[in-house]
C-alpha cells in the first residue's frame, strides 16, 4: 500500500466483501451514501464524478434489481455504462473466466461490477483484471452493497446501528445477504440473531458471533429489526422443509409473529419477495413498519457512493499506457 493509499478513508482497490472492513471504512461508505440520498431526491440528479469513466456490468446470474440499480447509479454520476449479456456471450460457449478477464482488460474499463453463481469467482476475476471490481453477489459468499444499503436504511430509520437487536430470519445457509449483513452489523456493534430451521442454518453457525434460534417466536422476542430472507429454492438440492405451508406457519412473518418484537420494530427484506412464503403481503406492505421500498431507494445511493469512491482511488494515469 502506498503512503497516499494509507491515508484514504477507504484505501481499497475493490469491494469484494464486508468481511475485513473496519468500522471507520464502513462508516465512510455509509456517510458518502447518505449524501447521494438527497441528490436522488432532487429534480437535477446528475453529478460528474464518473465523467470519462467506463463501468461494465457483468452478470453471470440474472438480477434485474441489482443490475438496474448499478446502471442507474453509474448514469447519475455521468459514467459510460456497458451491460454485458452473459447469456448470449462467448462465456456461454465455453470461454473461461480467465479468458473473459483478458478480453475485458483489452477494453480498458475502469470499474467492473460482477455477479456470479460461484463463491470466490469475483475475487478470482479481480486478480486478473486491471480495473476496480465490485462484488454484486457471488454464490452464497457475500453481497456487500446489499448489506450497506440495509445498514443505511437501519441507520436512517433508527438513528444508529450499535446496540440494536437484529434478527435475520429464513434461508441463512444459502444467503450471501445474510453473511454480508452479519459481518457488517456485528462490526458496527449490533446484536445479531439468526433464526431458521436447523436444515437452513450453516454448519457451526454459532461461530459467526451471533445468537442462533430455531424457534421464530423466541428469535423475534424484543428485537428492533426483523430482516427476512428469500427462500433460495434454486440452490436447494434435497428436502429442507416439509412444505411451503408448514414453512410459512413456523417461519413466515405475519402480524402474530411481528407482535413479539418491539412495538416500533422495522421490517426488512432484500427482495425479491415470495409473498405468502417468507412474508405475509399485509406485513410487507405495511407502510408504518416496512422499510422494503426504502431499501430499494437506498440501493441506488449506496451504489453511487461505492462507484464514486473506487473510481476516485484509481490512478489518474493508466499504468498500461506507461
Amino acid at each position: 500500500m502506498t503512503a497516499e493509499a494509507a491515508i484514504l478513508p477507504f484505501p481499497h482497490r475493490h469491494l469484494l466483501g464486508i468481511e475485513g472492513l473496519s468500522p471507520l471504512e464502513i462508516g465512510h461508505l455509509l456517510d458518502q451514501s447518505e449524501t447521494y440520498v438527497e441528490v436522488n431526491r432532487q429534480a437535477e440528479k446528475a453529478k460528474s464524478s464518473l465523467l470519462g469513466r467506463t463501468i461494465v456490468n457483468l452478470f453471470f446470474e440474472n438480477s434485474t434489481r441489482t443490475r438496474t440499480s448499478f446502471e442507474l447509479a453509474a448514469k447519475r454520476l455521468e459514467g459510460d455504462v456497458i451491460n454485458m449479456s452473459v447469456a448470449t456471450s462467448s462465456v456461454k460457449k465455453g470461454e473461461t473466466l480467465i479468458d473473459t478477464a483478458m478480453t475485458l482488460n483489452a477494453m480498458h474499463p475502469d470499474v467492473l461490477v460482477v455477479r456470479h453463481p460461484d463463491s470466490g469467482a469475483v475475487k478470482l476475476l479481480s486478480e486478473k483484471v486491471n480495473c476496480a471490481v465490485i462484488n454484486a453477489g457471488d454464490g452464497s459468499h457475500e453481497h456487500p452493497t446489499q448489506a450497506l444499503l440495509d445498514a443505511l436504511t437501519i441507520r436512517r430509520r433508527k438513528g444508529r446501528i450499535a446496540g440494536l437487536t437484529i434478527a435475520i430470519c429464513g434461508d441463512i445457509v444459502h444467503s450471501r445477504v445474510a453473511r454480508s449483513n452479519i459481518h457488517l452489523l456485528t462490526t458496527m456493534g449490533a446484536r445479531v440473531r439468526i433464526v431458521a430451521p436447523r436444515t437452513l442454518l450453516p454448519t457451526a453457525a454459532d461461530r459467526f458471533g451471533v445468537e442462533v434460534f430455531t424457534d421464530m417466536r423466541e428469535g423475534l422476542d424484543g428485537c428492533d429489526i426483523i430482516m427476512m430472507l428469500r427462500l433460495q429454492t434454486e440452490r436447494m438440492h434435497g428436502n429442507f422443509f416439509p412444505s411451503i405451508r408448514e414453512y410459512f406457519k413456523f417461519f413466515g412473518l405475519d402480524y402474530e409473529k411481528v407482535a413479539l418484537a418491539k412495538p416500533d420494530a422495522l421490517i426488512m427484506h432484500p427482495g425479491p419477495m415470495n409473498r405468502g412464503v417468507e412474508i405475509d403481503s399485509d406485513v410487507a406492505d405495511d407502510f408504518g413498519r416496512s422499510a422494503i421500498r426504502e431499501q430499494v431507494e437506498m440501493g441506488v445511493a449506496v451504489r453511487m457512493a461505492v462507484l464514486q469512491i473506487l473510481a476516485a482511488n484509481l490512478p489518474s494515469t493508466d499504468p498500461r499506457n506507461l
